[in-house]
C-alpha cells in the first residue's frame, strides 16, 4: 500500500538521499514532503496526511526532539510513526527519544538497506516478502 512520507532536515541533500534510498528500494511512495526543520513540519502535519515521518534531530527553529514532543501530544498527529535520522545516536538521546515516542532510529551515515529495514519493521508489507524482497540500491 502507497504511504506518503515527510522526510524533516535542515540539509536539503539528506532529505533528497532519504528519498532516494527509499525509491530505489522500490517502496511504494504516493506522496512526499519535505521540511527544513521541526516548525517547517507541524505546518505540514496539520495541513496533509501523512503516513510516516523521517526526522533528523538537529535542525533550527524546531529540532527533531521538539518536533516528536508536539506529534505525541496532538490527537491528530499522536499515531504517526517517526524514525530518526541522525548522526545523534548517544544511548542517553536515544532513550529519551524511544521514550517520547520514536518508532526507529537510523545512524548518519547509513546504508539505505538499513534504513529501508527499519521501514519494514513499521509497514510489514515494506519488509521481506513485501515490497522490499530484492533491493539493489545501486549506490
Amino acid at each position: 500500500m502507497s504511504k506518503r512520507l515527510l522526510i524533516v532536515d535542515d540539509s536539503p541533500v539528506m532529505r533528497s538521499f532519504v528519498r532516494r534510498s527509499i525509491e530505489i528500494a522500490g517502496l511504494p511512495v504516493e506522496c512526499w514532503f519535505e521540511a527544513g526543520h521541526g516548525r517547517e513540519a507541524l505546518d505540514c502535519l496539520a495541513a496533509e496526511e501523512v503516513d510516516l515521518v523521517l526526522t533528523d534531530i538537529n535542525m533550527p527553529v524546531l529540532d527533531g526532539e521538539g518536533l516528536l514532543r508536539s506529534m505525541r501530544s496532538d490527537e491528530r498527529t499522536r499515531a504517526v510513526p517517526v524514525v530518526v535520522v541522525s548522526t545523534d545516536g548517544t544511548e542517553q538521546r536515544m532513550g529519551r527519544l524511544m521514550e517520547l515516542g520514536a518508532n526507529g532510529y537510523v545512524r548518519k551515515p547509513f546504508p539505505p538497506e538499513q534504513l529501508c529495514a527499519v521501514l519494514g519493521n513499521i509497514f510489514p508489507d515494506w519488509g521481506p516478502g513485501g515490497a522490499m524482497e530484492a533491493i539493489d540500491v545501486g549506490f
